[in-house]
């Protein structure tokens, strides 16, 4: 019998915002699209309808398709606007600036807006996947505020100590890492166990 039947699935809102990275939202619905532990629940503005026909060969459509529940940004009397919906956090990704300004500022003037202030208000984790470089001062102080109320700021820096062959590895390492801050078990990233590879000819080197 399996002990994990009258488990309830972990409510996770995915939202994703105008900025290039699209591809980091839609893999994430993708990776939990294969399991029933978790049920998304998914935003995407306008913006990103665009950005993704424009970086990738989905269609809004079909990125749509991926969520357990899909609502409007313009949606404002959706459940996941109200703190008595009970969910377990919610990520951005990608998170645009102007996304990152209005959760900053707690300016509700969209449901992804709305939600993020809602899983705040509430103490549930809000992960921002924000997408800009170079960052002038006041996308930096932006970061540091949304932090205070907070956020955990969670720009897709790919990590290379996993030794990724592929642009996949590393958008799934990124994911996966993402995927466990907001506490969902996966095996799409690598965890670091210590040296292990190479540490020998490094010291050798360093000796001459």
């Amino acid at each position: 019998m399996d002990s994990t039947a009258n488990i309830p699935p972990k409510r996770l809102i995915i939202a994703l915002s105008g900025a290039s990275g699209q591809i980091y939202g839609i893999r994430m619905l993708e990776i939990l699209k294969q399991t029933t532990a978790v049920e998304t629940h998914v935003v995407l503005s306008p913006s990103a309808a665009i950005t993704i026909a424009q970086e990738t060969d989905y269609t809004p459509k079909q990125v749509e398709a991926l969520a357990d529940v899909l609502y409007r940004p313009t949606d404002i009397g959706a459940a996941i606007a109200s703190g008595s919906f009970h969910m377990d956090g919610m990520v951005v990704a990608p998170c645009s600036i102007k996304t990152l300004s209005s959760i900053t500022n707690s300016y509700d003037a969209d449901l992804i807006t709305r939600a993020a202030d809602v899983q705040l208000k509430e103490g549930r984790p809000v992960v921002l996947a924000v997408r800009e470089t170079p960052l002038h001062l006041g996308h930096l102080r932006l970061m540091t505020q949304a932090a205070e109320i907070g956020c955990v700021i969670f720009p897709p820096v790919p990590a290379f100590y996993s030794l990724p062959k592929t642009l996949d590895d590393v958008i799934d390492g990124t994911v996966g890492r993402i995927l466990a801050r907001v506490g969902i078990p996966n095996e799409h990233y690598f965890e670091w166990l210590g040296m292990r590879r190479g540490s020998g000819k490094s010291q050798e080197a360093g000796d001459k």
